[in-house]
């Protein structure tokens, strides 16, 4: 016992010997650290008061402030900014007035707008504005160089008025010009609606409504089929969703889990994250559920998708997500402007964090681009014949009336999920994926 006694204390005297030779060498670095960054602002200030006294336009010293708060915030990541006053006051008060939008996420990269989604029925969206389009010039100026606040400033304007944007797009060898009619930009959170026994709920966007209205279109979807024993699954569509408030997508991902981590958040300090976990009760009480995502899908809608990914409660259907896991807080400044600064980044239940990789789909499904279609296309598709079209043919005398009613039944569903098919393959892929769920499980 003894001999362990003294190897502890030997440890402690051991320690106190090694912080005394260590702590000198620390402190005189840091002061020197802090001497660096103080003759940096000085460095600073005697540029600042060049250009003030010798440029030959006599310039706008608060306009100089702002662009060089901007220029540090923008050379941490992408997301950081700053927020002049009337930007941050539109921001707290969530409303824009009468000013006319396109409707599309945008982001910055090497200069470039990139475009992160359009938002569903929105002028962009209209005008086939695609995820991943870079746009280069407005209106014929180019934004290389430009903030991104003074970008979407440009894009802003009257409600009706006309914009062309020159857009670059993976696929095209040449850029190419889009024209947009601004409008109100009025966004509908969640959209529901049923498809045979299996309902579809799209997410647009992570606002204070999209919970609430969530649940309660889910509920009116059930009591259509008829209650809970007659749904087949949920498709959880959130293909080309931005993202926006944590909390709400919490509380999504909450509604079809019983238990288990949503989302842990973690920050330059140790002690400074956050872990969300699930409360008891799943809203459509473990039915099969198939979650769409594609490279329009950012943030909370991550979240989400991650999350049931990782406890298994969803097949997460579509092609690789955005990226974007990482977490903005707003910090108010003197003079009413505001900082937004990147102080955290999110981690999925098992532990990954979506940053700069997205989530990976289970099963990859794109979109495929629709292609304009000639007048004489559906009458050169050539008909697939069968029994029943022969002459003479011996008709089926062991079939039911019962029988005939439900084949005709199963032939309309079919003729509908063709044409479903046709118009969006990725949902009509995930609603195969329910109806086989749903026949393997005996439902």
């Amino acid at each position: 016992m003894n001999r362990f006694v003294m190897a502890a204390i030997g440890g402690i005297f051991g320690g106190a010997v090694l912080a005394t030779q260590v702590a000198g060498p620390l402190l005189a670095q840091e002061r020197g650290n802090a001497t660096s960054v103080y003759e940096q602002l000085d460095l600073f200030g005697d540029v600042f008061e060049r250009i003030r006294n010798q440029y030959v336009d006599e310039p706008d010293t608060a306009k100089l402030i702002e662009a060089a708060i901007n220029g540090m915030l923008m050379s941490l990541d992408p997301h950081s900014g700053y927020m002049p006053p009337e930007d941050f006051d539109d921001m707290r008060t969530q409303t824009r007035g009468s000013f006319g939008g396109l409707g599309i996420e945008v982001t910055q990269e090497d200069g470039f707008i990139k475009v992160v989604t359009p938002m569903d029925g929105t002028p962009a969206d209209q005008a086939g504005v695609e995820p991943g389009d870079l746009i280069t010039h407005v209106d014929g100026e180019s934004v290389l160089g430009m903030t991104l606040s003074e970008a979407v400033e440009m894009m802003r304007g009257p409600v009706g008025s006309e914009i062309l944007i020159t857009v670059v797009r993976e696929g095209r060898s040449e850029p190419f010009d889009l024209s947009i009619i601004r409008d109100t930009i009025r966004l509908q959170a969640v959209r529901v609606r049923t498809e045979g026994e299996n309902i579809v709920l799209r997410l647009t966007t992570f606002n204070e409504q999209t919970f609430p209205s969530m649940r309660d279109g889910l509920r009116d979807a059930i009591e259509e089929l008829g209650g809970l024993d007659n749904v087949g699954g949920v498709v959880l569509d959130m293909r080309n969703n931005p993202g926006g408030l944590l909390t709400q997508a919490i509380r999504v991902t909450d509604a079809f889990l019983d238990q288990g981590e949503i989302v842990s958040t973690r920050g330059r300090e140790e002690d400074a994250g956050e872990r969300f976990n699930a409360q008891a009760g799943d809203l459509i009480e473990g039915k099969p559920l198939v979650v769409l995502i594609n490279g329009g899908s950012a943030s909370a809608s991550e979240i989400v998708a991650g999350a049931l990914q990782d406890h298994r409660r969803a097949i997460v259907v579509g092609t690789r997500s955005f990226g974007k896991g990482s977490v903005q807080t707003v910090m108010p400044l003197r003079g009413d402007g505001a900082i937004r600064l990147t102080t955290s980044l999110y981690y999925t239940p098992s532990g990954r964090s979506i940053q700069a990789l997205g989530v990976s789909p289970d099963i990859v499904v794109e979109q495929p681009r629709r292609q304009p279609l000639d007048d004489d296309s559906e009458a050169t598709t050539p008909r697939t014949r069968s029994e029943n079209d022969l002459r003479g043919r011996l008709d089926n005398r062991d079939m039911s009336e019962d029988e005939r009613r439900q084949m005709e039944d199963e032939r309309r569903q079919a003729e509908q999920v063709a044409q479903l098919r046709n118009e969006d393959y990725q949902l009509a892929y995930a609603l195969d994926i329910l109806r086989g769920l749903t026949a393997l499980n005996g439902q």
